[in-house]
């Protein structure tokens, strides 16, 4: 995988970025990015030195336009599409990184593009980013984890709204909704977000990783099991801190 590829990655200082390789489409989304980042984020799930993702999208029109529509038929069947679809699952392997995962976003943020940024724990925007799930006025509903994990972000009524009327939404919009964690001006984007990285790998590793999970499988639960599965992953880092040479 190199930098002529859909999508690849860099390490540096025990921090991947991961870049989404298309400009000159506004990184639409298609098959060959899905399949790159599949081996990218396979790839930083094994790699024990990483300490944070940060994604990112090349050229200055946006982080990602969405689905590449032109490829909408070019597949053998749904049966197989859908196959291959779930058999290469990106964002199951975003949502479930043991690190802290961030995605700087700009410009264009449409349908799958938002969706991939969703998966992630954090969404550093440029105060100029537009952002749009057209999926319902195509006639489609989003497939790329957008039903679900929108509405786990900012509720159900406003993520219906957003959905259903397929409306465009500004950064500002996104930030007061909750989307957004961080706002910048373009100069500052990439500072503002190695700065949240910063504040989060300077943490216990094993607490911060426990952490991520206490709160994405709570939330997947009522508050009661909630709080079984927090307790138990808080008995888990105790014992591992008493059990582990200082």
């Amino acid at each position: 995988m190199t930098q002529n590829s859909a999508a690849y990655y860099e390490v540096n200082d025990n921090k991947a970025y991961v870049y989404l390789n298309r400009p000159d489409q506004i990184n639409a989304f298609n098959v060959a990015m899905r399949d790159d980042l599949h081996s990218i984020f396979t790839a930083i799930h094994i790699d024990d030195s990483l300490k944070a993702v940060i994604i990112s999208g090349k050229g200055e029109k946006g982080f990602c336009s969405g689905a590449d529509l032109t490829e909408f038929g070019s597949t053998p069947s749904r049966v197989v599409a859908r196959k291959a679809r779930y058999l290469r699952d990106v964002w199951d392997l975003i949502q479930n990184l043991p690190i802290p995962s961030i995605a700087i976003l700009h410009g264009y943020t449409i349908g799958s593009g938002l969706e991939l940024a969703m998966c992630c724990d954090f969404r550093v925007a440029e105060f100029k980013t537009q952002f749009r799930l057209p999926e319902v006025a195509l006639a489609m509903l989003p497939f790329a984890t957008g039903s679900q994990t929108l509405p786990r972000l900012i509720g159900n009524p406003k993520a219906l709204e957003l959905l259903l009327t397929s409306k465009w939404f500004t950064a500002e919009e996104a930030s007061d909704l909750g989307l957004i964690n961080r706002l910048a001006e373009s100069h500052q984007l990439k500072a503002v977000a190695e700065n949240l990285v910063s504040e989060l790998i300077d943490k216990p590793a094993t607490a911060l990783q426990f952490a991520k999970q206490a709160i994405k499988r709570g939330a997947e639960n009522h508050l009661s099991d909630g709080l079984v599965i927090e307790q138990k992953l808080a008995e888990s880092i105790f014992s591992l801190r008493t059990t582990q040479p200082k």
